[in-house]
């Protein structure tokens, strides 16, 4: 990067959604974040931004990247090296996510850091209120992996929250993007369904007129709830790279995805793990003023059956998907259909999600249904047809 004429600042230890604020409110052409984001300690990638936080994805920019890697074309020589200086954010961060924290003393919180990012702040910010675990950034990740969608990697934290008698569980991954929780009960909380819970800060409490972003695989709990609140739910593809983008063009309040990233205009449309816990925190504190535990309000959100997002391996994708798509809508006429990422199709009582993976072998099938019947019914079928493409 310096060699090509440009200045680099070096932020040190971070997380990934510090370096798109920072990005974004210090005006920097672009951002590099060096992270392996929630997997193994194996791995390790690159989280490139553009002005403004703006996603560099596949098809904004990365493609066109990968091609002069790979043609090996030199960096055209400049006459002046660019240097090298390091920057502090994290107090001015720190600051802004400050914000966002109320008087939760009336709650009992568990935390787990996963050995990651956000081990670096969030005891700056929720001081010693919590009961912490996993707290010292480790990449080997010792006690479990940095992926708190894998049920297994949460299971510290569900003992500590029966331990504790806590109201609420907080874990987050590796580099602090994705937050997920579990209730008093030690029950893991589908992420998707936050969406639907966040509203009751931005449309119920603040009063915000707007668009709220989902991606395709999210329940129809949340649309329903959301629209109760008086907000319109704007449906998209799965990823940061769209989200975010889409987010900005529709000017939405706020969004998230199954996979437990958040999105929030106020945070330059990018995603934050950390800011979405403490206005987590901010609700329950307040319901549970009411006398409504995190469990009775995420049961008013969920009204469906869902079998959460499943993989299979099979080569001849693209078929599959067509044949599940042809096979249920020649059985049950559509009330809804969306075609920009695999296929989501609604019927009446039911609905399936159905899209390839971009990276690897794999079909990743959602199904959501009135009654767990129905779900099985729907799921077997869909199976019966998918294996047949192995």
């Amino acid at each position: 990067i310096t060699d090509s004429g440009a200045d680099v600042f070096d932020a040190g230890l971070a997380t990934t959604p510090m370096v798109y604020w920072a990005t974004a409110k210090f005006n920097f052409d672009a951002s590099v974040m060096i992270t392996a984001s929630h997997n193994p300690k194996e791995y390790n990638g690159l989280k490139v931004s553009r002005t403004d936080a703006l996603p560099v994805g596949y098809d904004t920019g990365l493609k066109e990247l990968e091609e002069i890697i790979l043609q090996n074309r030199s960096i055209s020589p400049t006459l002046k090296k660019g240097k090298i200086q390091a920057i502090d954010m994290k107090s001015a961060y720190l600051q802004f996510l400050k914000t966002y924290k109320k008087d939760f003393t009336n709650l009992k919180i568990a935390i787990d850091g996963s050995n990651g990012m956000a081990g670096l702040l969030i005891e700056d910010i929720l001081y010693q209120e919590p009961d912490y675990i996993n707290l010292e950034p480790d990449g080997t990740f010792p006690n479990h992996e940095p992926n708190p969608l894998i049920l297994k990697n949460v299971e510290q934290l569900q003992e500590l929250v029966s331990e504790k008698k806590s109201d609420i569980g907080v874990i987050y991954d590796g580099d602090a993007d994705r937050v997920m929780f579990v209730d008093e009960n030690s029950r893991f909380i589908p992420p998707d369904l936050i969406i639907a819970l966040l509203g009751h800060y931005f449309l119920e409490e603040k009063g915000l007129k707007g668009k709220v972003l989902q991606d395709i695989r999210s329940s129809k709990s949340v649309t329903e709830y959301v629209g109760k609140m008086g907000s319109e739910v704007e449906m998209w593809k799965v990823g940061r790279a769209y989200a975010a983008l889409k987010l900005r063009e529709i000017d939405g309040i706020y969004g998230g995805e199954l996979a437990g990233h958040y999105y929030f205009r106020d945070f330059y449309y990018s995603d934050s793990g950390i800011m979405a816990s403490l206005l987590v925190l901010q609700i329950i504190s307040k319901f549970k003023k009411k006398g409504v535990s995190f469990s009775a309000l995420i049961d008013r959100i969920k009204k469906y059956e869902n079998s959460g997002e499943i993989n299979y391996k099979i080569e001849r994708k693209k078929e599959a998907m067509e044949a599940v798509k042809d096979f249920f809508i020649k059985e049950e006429k559509p009330v809804a259909f969306f075609d920009f990422d695999g296929y989501r199709v609604e019927f009446k009582n039911w609905w399936f999600n159905i899209r390839p993976s971009n990276t690897e072998p794999y079909l990743r099938l959602l199904v959501e249904a009135t009654n767990e019947g129905l779900l099985k019914e729907k799921l077997s079928k869909i199976e019966s047809i998918i294996v047949t493409y192995k």
